[in-house]
């Protein structure tokens, strides 16, 4: 009997374990399981410049969402961003690819406009710009077009 409670008490253990290191591995990897809360909005680059899903959405610096897809259309990056229910995003706002310094990973930061029109559910952000690309303005800068 007490073997019996000795093997039921470690695999108890083991199950806790290994649901615990499921659960860290979700919310390590930022990853939504159950679909997440908030809205979808899109714009299109002509250069996202090595933007992966689920990169950073910011604005003022603050993240406040995640790229949820890139597409290719009519030869047109169009990038999917999730963000919050409480978040209002205008018309006239700009979205821009940007690099945590020199070599870092790329986010999107959306330039808040001072429209009173606000971008509803599903609609797409018009003003953007794409991402600098360093090789091009480096071999700009080589051979004297800069």
């Amino acid at each position: 009997m007490k073997k019996f409670d000795l093997e039921f008490t470690v695999g108890l253990f083991v199950i806790a374990g290994i649901i615990c290191l499921a659960y860290l591995s979700v919310r390590l990897a930022r990853m939504e399981i159950t679909g997440g809360s908030g809205y979808e909005i899109e714009a299109c680059f002509t250069n996202t410049g090595g933007l992966k899903t689920g990169a950073a959405v910011t604005i003022s610096g603050v993240e406040v969402g995640r790229v949820k897809s890139i597409a290719l259309e009519d030869y047109f990056a169009c990038v999917v961003m999730q963000l919050p229910k409480g978040l209002a995003v205008q018309d006239d706002a700009i979205v821009s690819i940007k690099t945590k310094g020199l070599i870092g990973e790329k986010f999107v930061e959306i330039s808040p406009g001072a429209s009173e029109t606000l971008i509803e559910p599903g609609g797409r952000i018009r003003d953007t710009q794409p991402a600098l690309d360093f090789e091009e303005l480096i071999s700009n800068f080589v051979f004297g077009k800069v």
